[in-house]
């Protein structure tokens, strides 16, 4: 069937990163391009995920600073906060940037449509009660937070309403232990919280570096985060001052509000695909190609919702890469190797590279390199808490193959080592190299000593 039978060539289903920029590409390539959303523009990353997740955690370091800093002479009162004023600015701020992504889409010729799109069959696509013929679909849903089934699980929130909340939640419980509970349990212990960080395992942050895992326990532990493992709320019901949760072993817990961050399961209710091949994997994520192609030739899909590293970065790179091969020279494809991640817990972590015992499974010997210290800052602030490097290198070549953090600004540190992980540094490179002192990533290049093998 030629172009001329089609309404547009691309038609894209959800405007979050990877959306937009598969969107943005492809017009700018020539194509004709459309792209359909029925919430916000910028997804799940610009309006409830990574954008306010960091600007709550600059408004959270703000009380460790306030008290650090009689140690450095300062004196006075520390300032009150005011929920409002955050939640307010926040907002503004979303919108700013929803207006950007507009823009970004207009400028090289894409048409935006408003509404929840569904599919007719693999070429068809009904927008409140518009019916548009497309070349190729693409859908770029994204994920949705899940809510374990349980008596209460009405009242708990997700993380798509609590940047919102009219009140502030003093007594807050967080249920689950990937990378979203811990880090709004940093922002609202932070913000003036009693936060209750509750997870069903022996040890939160699953896949990550077990060193790391264990001493960020043990740092926001430190901070006032009251950790609980190997523990799970079976019920949540309403209570004279806010909720009450009772537990597996019949505890009970008052809080004002419950946070649930238990996993995302892809967003693709409505969308209609059972009139397609389009399949799923056993994990319930859309199954696609190398070309995130589906089973249904006409219909691809990328991103979050496709089970992969469910990172922002990550759906732009696979947006670039589908709109470059369908519309441009082709033969971009996304490297998958050696992806960085940083956390936004307090402490930060940041992370490049195999874990250990997956290194030790692919590699075989070892040579791991570990450093913990108190970072310079506090040794006139007094607040006890430290930070952790490590290092994991193949044995056989001494290439590092891993790169660890714990401690302030993990994440910027993190970046310039996936560089050098990616261009296949070995130790040597990392010893020769001068460090910048006095930092905190000089420690990178100053580690010597093999702690094991």
């Amino acid at each position: 069937m030629t172009s001329e039978a089609f309404d547009f060539d691309l038609f894209v289903i959800g405007a979050g990163s990877g959306g937009v920029r598969a969107a943005r590409v492809a017009a700018s390539l020539g194509a004709r391009v459309a792209i359909a959303e029925d919430r916000y523009m910028g997804g799940t990353c610009v309006n409830v995920g990574c954008v306010p997740k960091k600007l709550y955690v600059y408004a959270s370091e703000f009380s460790k600073g306030f008290t650090d800093s009689s140690g450095f002479g300062w004196q006075g009162d520390a300032p009150t906060f005011d929920w409002p004023t955050l939640r307010d600015r926040k907002k503004a701020e979303i919108s700013r940037l929803n207006a950007i992504y507009e823009r970004l889409l207009e400028a090289p010729g894409a048409t935006i449509i408003s509404g929840r799109a569904r599919l007719l069959d693999p070429h068809t696509v009904t927008v409140e009660g518009q019916t548009f013929r497309a070349q190729k679909i693409l859908i770029a849903t994204g994920t949705w937070p899940y809510l374990p089934d349980l008596p209460g699980k009405e009242h708990m929130l997700t993380s798509n309403e609590i940047f919102d909340l009219e009140h502030f939640p003093k007594r807050l419980l967080i249920v689950g232990g990937g990378y979203i509970a811990t880090e709004f349990a940093g922002i609202f212990n932070g913000l003036g919280a009693e936060v209750v960080q509750a997870y069903r395992g022996d040890l939160f942050m699953r896949g990550f570096d077990d060193d790391i895992r264990q001493f960020l326990a043990q740092e926001v532990r430190k901070t006032g985060v009251d950790l609980r493992f190997n523990t799970n709320p079976k019920s949540i019901e309403p209570s004279a001052n806010g909720y009450r949760a009772v537990f597996e072993d019949d505890t009970e817990l008052e809080i004002d509000a419950i946070l649930c961050a238990t996993g995302r399961r892809p967003n693709v209710a409505d969308l209609n695909l059972e009139c397609t091949s389009v399949g799923f994997n056993e994990n319930g994520f859309i199954a696609v190609n190398d070309e995130f192609q589906t089973a249904e030739a006409s219909v691809y899909a990328l991103g979050d919702l496709i089970g992969g590293e469910q990172l922002t970065p990550v759906a732009l790179a696979e947006g670039m890469a589908f709109a470059r091969r369908e519309f441009g020279a082709g033969g971009h494809v996304v490297d998958y190797d050696f992806i960085p991640t940083a956390v936004f817990s307090q402490p930060n972590v940041g992370t490049v590279g195999y874990t250990e015992a997956a290194a030790r499974h692919s590699f075989g010997r070892l040579d791991i390199y570990r450093s913990e210290y108190r970072p310079m800052k506090h040794t006139l602030s007094g607040r006890d808490e430290r930070s952790m490097m490590k290092l994991i290198v193949d044995q056989a070549s001494q290439r590092v193959i891993g790169v660890h953090m714990v401690g302030p600004d993990a994440g910027e540190i993190l970046q310039g080592m996936a560089i050098a992980l990616r261009m296949g540094a070995t130790k040597i490179d990392f010893d020769r190299t001068i460090g910048i002192h006095p930092t905190a990533a000089e420690e990178l290049v100053t580690l010597r000593e093999v702690d094991s093998d």
